[in-house]
């Protein structure tokens, strides 16, 4: 068993001997330094991507070495076998998903043998995400929840020397604002990274401002953050790989003859008096690692050893280069005690291009069902997790379902899994995880149910194919059905349903036994064409509900049709007009199209009317042949069309359905792109379900597909885009905030990541799209919004996938679903707060659960929490099970500080109805006591305060502390805009 036995002898001996001390980790364990030379820290890492070429167990075990030689077990194995050797050496771990598959495998005296490697500070974890996450198509969400799983273990684990004091975000494709927010209300100190625009790092070397002081939110305050990006790539420097994936020679000392310490010394003082120039301080980071590294630690560390030991050695002849074994956070500790001042950052670092023609943007929409796949495992996740809270469900069984979910849909948060920049077979085995894990947390959600309703033998069956209007539980009957709705907000919540069957007569009842009104709406041509759908159901009832957390509406087929009296209605066919003009309207919004064109021509809504064209379009490009002569292609991660956009337009084939509550046109624009647009009654924005592919290919041409919005609006260059889902940055066309961009590519570098919404607005007018998945989008021209909603490339970017993005399935190109929806609203109104509320939810609808039964189900309402008290921007954001007595509650303003002032409420009834029985407050993450964090303050160039004073962020509220015995105005809570507290809550 490789070194297990060696590795397991060496700990128990050391368990034996020395008894573990009181913990001096994290910015107590760091070396000590000269304040008089160039301090060089020396970084030891592997960056391991859990799943890329390889799965996320391929990599883990070292399988399929054909295709990548990358074994992370062997990793763990080698590199802590060689710590507990020297206790100077130091090792940075960032990937918790890998360290946690590695760590339960291992024997009590190697574990004991760990903990003491963390309690010294010689292994210590960077990040402690469960996967180092991508910040460009990532929701905030999810984000947070994928680092409550990793921080989770590694104090329940490890205790407080396991927390991580920094970030950690080397590989990410560019960096969010929103990410940067996220560390900072963790408690973190700092994060370090390596992807930014080759112009903007070209520009930061020269004015060193490599290093700088984010200000990552314009509501929060304390939201200032270290951010330092690394002056060349992550890797060793050139000459200084020793592993066993490298080629460098190894350092040859002793009275050899071939002995190359005097080269290899010079080599690196070169390095280090070159690197020194860049940075403002006298201390320097030097990355000794690279993806997949230090799979023989031996080698790593033997080198290290003795490259620490003679460049030391120069200084008695003069040098002053003083390196050591160090870690981020030393670095930054290190650099915290100056007498020093920062240049200030206040947007992202999007988009990320690595050279004129390779702006990283196309990723940003690549693999579009799997990005979609993911939101709607987050949102089961949240439903889940909801309900064991409620069904108090603290059993073996269920909290594994729970945690295999929590820890997949982390695992998706990874920046080659939800990018879609991994190879096909990867996505396959990506899906499959995903599909297990809600099936296996499916069992929870039916427990609860149980528990809570008083349908006991209900089968509260999840439908994952809603989205092209199939259900495997209706396809056959939906007579005698139970259609059991979840709320996952805190506010009741009035939506529409849609549940796909046979076109029969019904009968909708609630749980009081009211008739409730509803439309049969015919399924469009366009989807029941789809190859590989059952056309068995091929209409949709769709009614209104109104849901505070669990509603049941039961549906009975009639055997006759029923009276006139009936509350329903059959959509009918409405073909276009003899006019020029369509219109479809209700009491909030009308449309109008050209009949001559098919096209979408005016919007009215919000006393707003604006000519507002919707067009679909294509970018082309060529078909490579993946030996390097066609260089102008995109690829997973790049966006490089050839040429000018192509719009589709020829006449739109239209079909209309006018109902009471619904009215949907139904537009064929070609054979692989259909849409319907959609209204419905009460709703405040016109939805649009678009339906793309398979995308022909016969062309041999590459093809990524764009949907237009083109109004009047003068907007001047100007528009904005969310950053995860969280606040809006305002963008200019062909600018950037600290330099001035190439534009060889004048689209692809216009293009910003969308993970909610997109806007623009002039002195009037604001016009905003909402979508249902990450994507791509610009403002190429005044006035108009555009969204890329789907890619077929033939050809590699050469960015390292090595594969070309060609998705098929069933023989065909890959068939795409998803909504856009578009808001217009007068300028005077504060209308991103109203885009803010309907995000939400359309980010998190009704979870809707089916199951058969003969009579109407009921909730059983003393089994629910009470969020009545919460004001209406106040978001539950987190209700989970923390541990077998505890709960986690996290709540958040929505609003932005132009949106809405400080809400002060009380949480006591809350607090009651979730049997509390005592409360604490914790940094975002939900695993450090809020009153703990600490972490350090930077100063900026122009703030005119003292660097000489050393100063730390703390809480910028007094934390919320109380139990069951303490008075109701113990619990009364303020939220400043767009703050989020996070409790634990004892029962």
């Amino acid at each position: 068993m490789k070194n297990f036995r060696v590795i397991t002898f060496t700990c128990a001996l050391l368990s034996l001997s020395i008894k573990r001390s009181e913990a001096a980790c994290g910015f107590e364990s760091c070396p000590e330094l000269d304040k008089d030379k160039i301090n060089v820290h020396l970084i030891a890492h592997s960056h391991d991507d859990v799943g890329w070429l390889k799965t996320v167990d391929q990599y883990y075990y070292g399988t399929e070495n054909q295709i990548h030689r990358g074994r992370v077990e062997r990793i763990f194995d080698t590199v802590i076998h060689e710590l507990l050797k020297n206790s100077k050496r130091r090792f940075v771990q960032v990937e918790i998903l890998f360290f946690f598959k590695w760590y339960n495998d291992q024997s009590e005296d190697l574990k004991l043998a760990v903990k003491k490697l963390v309690d010294n500070g010689q292994l210590e974890f960077a990040g402690g995400g469960w996967t180092m996450n991508d910040e460009a198509t990532t929701h905030y969400q999810s984000i947070i929840d994928q680092y409550n799983v990793g921080l989770k273990f590694l104090r329940d684990t490890f205790g407080s020397c396991g927390r991580p004091n920094i970030g950690w975000q080397l590989d990410s494709f560019g960096h969010s604002r929103e990410m940067a927010s996220i560390f900072a209300q963790m408690g973190y100190s700092g994060e370090f990274f390596t992807r930014i625009d080759f112009m903007d790092k070209i520009t930061r070397n020269d004015e060193l401002s490599l290093e700088m002081i984010w200000q990552s939110s314009e509501s929060l305050s304390n939201s200032d953050i270290f951010a330092a990006v690394s002056q060349g790539h992550y890797s060793e420097p050139l000459g200084f790989c020793f592993d066993v994936l490298c080629y460098d020679d190894p350092i040859i000392d002793g009275n050899r003859f071939d002995n190359n310490v005097q080269f290899k010394v010079n080599t690196f003082l070169n390095y280090s008096t070159w690197l020194s120039q860049w940075v403002r301080s006298n201390h320097v980071m030097v990355s000794m690692g690279e993806d997949f590294r230090f799979q023989n630690a031996e080698i790593n560390f033997s080198n290290m050893d003795k490259l620490i030991k003679y460049v030391n050695a120069r200084q008695s002849k003069g040098s002053r280069v003083n390196l050591l074994y160090s870690t981020p956070a030393c670095y930054l500790k290190a650099i915290h005690q100056l007498e020093q001042t920062w240049p200030n950052k206040t947007q992202d670092f999007f988009p990320y291009a690595s050279n004129i023609h390779d702006a990283w943007t196309g990723y940003y929409t690549s693999r579009p069902t799997q990005k979609r796949f993911i939101r709607d495992g987050n949102h089961f996740l949240q439903v889940v997790k909801q309900l064991s809270t409620f069904a108090n469900l603290t059993g073996p069984q269920h909290t594994n379902d729970l945690d295999i979910l929590r820890q997949t849909i982390g695992l998706m948060q990874h920046h080659d899994a939800i990018t879609g920049t991994e190879r096909q077979a990867v996505a396959s085995d990506y899906d499959r995880l995903l599909t297990d894990a809600i099936v296996g947390a499916e069992t929870n959600a039916r427990d609860a149910l149980r528990i809570l309703t008083n349908l006991t033998t209900g089968e509260f069956t999840s439908c994952l194919k809603l989205n092209i209007s199939v259900c495997a539980f209706t396809q056959e009957s939906a007579n005698n059905l139970v259609v059991t709705l979840f709320n996952s907000l805190a506010h009741t919540s009035t939506q529409y349903v849609r549940v796909p069957v046979k076109n029969e007569s019904y009968v909708i009842a609630d749980e009081m036994g009211r008739e409730v009104t509803f439309e049969l709406v015919p399924v469009p041509s366009d989807v029941l064409a789809i190859q590989h759908r059952s056309n068995i159901t091929q209409h949709e009832l769709v009614f209104k509900a109104s849901v505070q957390k669990i509603a049941n509406f039961y549906v009975r087929v009639l055997s006759s049709p029923k009276s006139s009296s009936a509350k329903k209605r059959i959509l009918g066919y409405q073909g276009p007009s003899d006019d020029n003009e369509l219109v479809i309207q209700n009491s909030l919004i009308k449309l109008v199209f050209d009949n001559s064109t098919g096209k979408l021509k005016t919007v009215a809504m919000n006393g707003v009317t604006e000519n507002i064209e919707q067009t679909f379009a294509i970018y082309k490009g060529y078909w490579g042949d993946n030996q390097g002569t066609v260089n102008r292609s995109s690829g997973s991660y790049i966006f490089r069309p050839d040429g000018d956009i192509k719009e589709l337009s020829d006449k739109i084939d239209l079909t209309v359905y006018n109902g009471d509550r619904v009215q949907e046109v139904h537009q064929h624009v070609n054979e692989w792109i259909s849409q319907v647009i959609r209204l419905y009654d009460g709703v405040n924005r016109v939805e649009f379900e678009w339906l793309v592919g398979p995308i022909p290919a016969n062309d041999n041409s590459s093809k990524e597909i764009v949907t237009r919005f083109k109004s009047d609006i003068s907007s001047n260059g100007v528009f904005y885009t969310d950053s995860n889902g969280r606040e809006m940055l305002q963008r200019k066309r062909n600018e950037r905030e600290d330099f001035d961009p190439d534009l060889t590519e004048k689209v692809s570098a216009n293009y910003y990541p969308v993970t909610t919404r997109i806007s623009l607005k002039d002195e009037k007018k604001h016009m905003t799209l909402l979508n249902d998945r990450a994507q791509g989008g610009s403002s190429l021209q005044d006035g108009m919004l555009e969204l890329m909603i789907h890619r077929r490339l033939l050809s590699d970017d050469w960015c390292g996938v090595a594969e070309a993005l060609n998705e098929t399935q069933f023989g065909k190109g890959l068939v795409a679903r998803g909504k856009v929806y578009l808001i217009l609203n007068n300028i005077t109104e504060k209308a991103t707060g109203t885009e803010s509320l309907n995000q939400k939810e359309l980010h998190l609808p009704f979870w809707k659960f089916f199951s058969k039964s003969n009579s109407v189900a009921t909730v059983l309402p003393n089994k629910l929490p009470d969020f009545t008290d919460l004001p209406q921007s106040i978001n539950l954001l987190t209700l989970e099970p923390y541990s077998s007595d505890e709960i986690l509650l996290r709540l958040e303003h929505v609003m932005n500080h132009n949106e809405s002032n400080v809400l002060s409420f009380n949480v006591r009834t809350l607090f009651d109805t979730l049997a509390g029985q005592e409360i604490r407050e914790t940094t975002l993450d939900g695993n450090l006591p809020l009153d703990e964090m600490k972490r350090l303050k930077f100063h900026h160039d122009v703030d005119g305060t003292d660097p000489s004073k050393v100063e730390y962020f703390t809480s910028s509220h007094k934390p919320l502390t109380a139990n069951a015995s303490m008075a109701n105005s113990d619990f009364n809570v303020t939220f400043y805009p767009m703050q989020i507290r996070t409790f634990i809550i004892k029962r």
